[in-house]
């Protein structure tokens, strides 16, 4: 259900920003003294002041809302929107009557603010990877416009304008990761796998090259499946959740028709917020995106 009642206004936005950001109670942002009082408001906001540095601030001081020209419950209805329902900016810029260029600005800013995935592995894991066209969308070029189409066949580098992304599923927690790399090779999946509670984690791959190095390793043990060989599932050996998830990743991006290879990480790390907030309610999931961002 959509928060309607949490959106309808300025004040109300303005409310849930102040439940969420002191929810384990009231601090100077800058000082970070407990030592503060209500100061009068500004505009629909509390306003407060600091004993100890002797400052004023209010519920959207050092945030991304600071500053913001765009009302908070516009900001926060283009956030919701853009994770639940995988709006497009334009779609955005035409619901709210907002210029695409603010708007565009803001989202992007959201994005970037959310954490990057710490990545922790329980085990045993699924790796793979696909590759998504993307150039120099958005900026000024200095070279002929490259072909949509990329009618180069075969794996992609960040460089040909055709970056990898790597889907990661650990099937030990259920976390899945969407990460994009530069390009497709041995020391990137090491990066990725790296991090792993057990002694030998068990990876499951299909038979891309780069993973060979694995067999050898005393700190994996993998498992593949060879789809050139028609060979998709080999008992618990096979990569489906990360093709079906690498589908869904596709799918998000879709609606934006065509991301700036500078902007990809940030285009994709909202995926993994929208995973969380999927089955809960308007109210609960509206909290959820609010809190983390601040």
């Amino acid at each position: 259900m959509f928060p309607f009642e949490l959106l309808s206004s300025e004040a109300s936005a303005a409310n849930l920003l102040e439940q969420v950001r002191w929810r384990e109670g009231l601090c100077c942002p800058r000082c970070r003294s407990e030592s503060v009082i209500k100061h009068g408001s500004y505009r629909e906001y509390q306003r407060y002041l600091c004993k100890d540095c002797d400052r004023t601030f209010n519920d959207k001081t050092g945030t991304i809302f600071a500053h913001a020209k765009i009302g908070l419950d516009k900001l926060l209805f283009a956030f919701y929107s853009f994770l639940r329902f995988n709006t497009s900016i334009r779609q955005l810029d035409a619901e709210i009557d907002v210029s695409y260029r603010s708007l565009r600005r803001r989202v992007e800013q959201f994005a970037r603010t959310l954490d990057a995935p710490a990545i922790s592995l329980v085990g045993p894991a699924e790796i793979d990877e696909f590759y998504v066209s993307a150039g120099k969308k958005g900026r000024e070029r200095d070279s002929r416009s490259r072909s949509r189409g990329l009618s180069r066949r075969g794996r992609g580098t960040y460089d040909q304008d055709k970056p990898p992304v790597f889907v990661l599923v650990d099937r030990g927690s259920g976390q899945r990761y969407v990460i994009p790399a530069k390009s497709a090779d041995e020391a990137t999946m090491r990066l990725l796998l790296g991090n792993h509670e057990k002694e030998s984690l068990t990876v499951y791959t299909d038979g891309f090259r780069a993973y060979d190095p694995l067999n050898d390793d005393e700190s994996f043990h993998r498992e593949s499946v060879i789809h050139g060989d028609g060979e998709y599932v080999d008992g618990d050996a096979h990569v489906n959740t990360c093709e079906s998830h690498a589908s869904l990743a596709r799918r998000w991006l879709s609606p934006h028709r065509g991301v700036s290879k500078d902007k990809l990480t940030a285009y994709l790390r909202p995926l993994q917020l929208r995973r969380r907030i999927l089955r809960k309610p308007g109210r609960e999931a509206l909290k959820e995106i609010v809190q983390a961002v601040l």
